[in-house]
């Protein structure tokens, strides 16, 4: 009988955030696949936690990757861990989880940070869509290609940044976006510094212009405006508060959700919807 794979979040800055759960995942399991062996390492040895580690990571996810899976089929169980935060979001852990997908493991998440999320959730701009970007690439064109292609997008939007190449990617963003576009950035969540900044983005490349950029930062961009076009009936409203709720929004936020983005009264719309 195949092992399980698990997934297990690590802390984005602060060691209190592991849960007892985590800990206890990795106590049984037969060994630890980790991106960074000596920053694993350090987890494990301020949990008391010792077991096999070996290196899974992006310039070996492939060989690696067949390797765990082998010793998967073969009966074991293994930890999958990255430096810090959630597994196979924005990470070739996706290419393992993939792998064992086609070949019948079982694959558990075991839950935990994902800055991301906590960015988004403290941002103070719209959170019931939303769409994770991660990285941007380095290469100019195609990163300017990629912006240009998110202008029309009105769902909240999340990105990564080093400190070293933000005041790049705020140009860049407000290029693309405008520098009336609302923008929270966040920076070294969850670690003493911690800082939660929301500005316009005119409003963020002047600020970064006279401050230098510290710590790892989750820039949450707020989405673009609805293109008033045709009107939106209250019908056609209600229509989307509906699929909303189908994908498994609450009513209520659905109706505000598309309140937002047609202009439609809230109360309205969800008095409507209820009726259906």
């Amino acid at each position: 009988m195949a092992g399980i794979l698990y997934l297990v979040a690590t802390p984005i800055g602060n060691l209190g955030d592991f849960t007892p759960r985590a800990v206890e995942t990795l106590e049984n399991a037969d060994f630890i696949a980790a991106e960074d062996t000596r920053v694993s390492m350090k987890l494990l040895n301020h949990f008391g936690v010792k077991k096999p580690l070996i290196s899974y990571h992006e310039h070996n996810h492939v060989t690696a990757g067949q390797s765990v899976l082998n010793r998967l089929l073969a009966g074991e169980s293994c930890a999958l861990m990255t430096d810090a935060g959630t597994p196979a979001i924005s990470d070739p852990g996706e290419d393992l989880v993939r792998l064992c997908a086609e070949n019948g493991v079982e694959v558990r998440a075991i839950p935990g940070c994902c800055a991301a999320v906590n960015a988004l959730a403290v941002s103070g701009l719209p959170t019931g869509r939303f769409t994770f970007e991660g990285f941007l690439t380095v290469n100019k064109k195609s990163r300017r290609e990629h912006l240009n292609s998110l202008k029309d997008e009105t769902r909240t939007m999340i990105f990564h940044e080093a400190p070293h190449k933000l005041r790049t990617t705020l140009n860049d963003l407000m290029e693309a976006f405008g520098p009336d576009r609302r923008i929270s950035l966040c920076r070294e969540l969850t670690k003493l510094h911690e800082e939660v900044l929301r500005f316009t983005l005119a409003e963020a490349v002047a600020y970064y212009e006279e401050n230098a950029p510290k710590g790892e930062y989750v820039l949450v961009v707020a989405g673009a405006a609805p293109k008033t076009g045709a009107v939106v009936t209250l019908e056609d409203g209600v229509a989307q508060v509906l699929a909303l709720k189908e994908q498994g929004m609450r009513l209520k936020d659905a109706a505000k959700e598309v309140a937002e983005h047609t202009g439609l009264s809230k109360n309205e719309l969800y008095a409507a919807a209820l009726e259906r």
